[in-house]
């Protein structure tokens, strides 16, 4: 049985030089360490199927989920239900890293969503 860290994982890139690590990678179930330097952001988005549980390990992660702004420190995490808009956020100075686990995995399970700042502003 091999030992999975972020030195010998599947390692990808997304959004603005993040980085995530692959470390469970099923059909039935994602663990993906990830690290997002400072003042960078992911899209706002849900998952039609998966449910998702954010663990930060070190630093600090701005959560929004449907609306609300929860800032999680090092050993909090908290859970996104599938359907939940959801946008990760490091507003700090320094990297945050944490886990990311997602069941089913949230690969190709993604819908964009922009912040309306009033429904006069939507166009159908």
């Amino acid at each position: 049985m091999a030992k999975k860290s972020v030195l010998n994982a599947e390692h990808y890139q997304w959004g603005d030089a993040c980085d995530g690590w692959h470390l469970l990678k099923q059909e039935n179930l994602s663990i993906i360490q990830e690290r997002m330097p400072p003042q960078t952001a992911e899209v706002r988005h849900y998952h039609v199927f998966s449910h998702q549980f954010f663990f930060v390990l070190k630093g600090e992660l701005l959560i929004e989920k449907d609306g609300e702004e929860i800032t999680l420190s090092a050993h909090q995490g908290i859970d996104i239900p599938a359907g939940t808009t959801h946008q990760v956020r490091n507003e700090s100075s320094m990297p945050v890293e944490f886990l990311l686990t997602s069941q089913p995995p949230a690969e190709g399970d993604r819908v964009v969503v922009k912040k309306v700042k009033s429904i006069s502003t939507v166009t159908l």
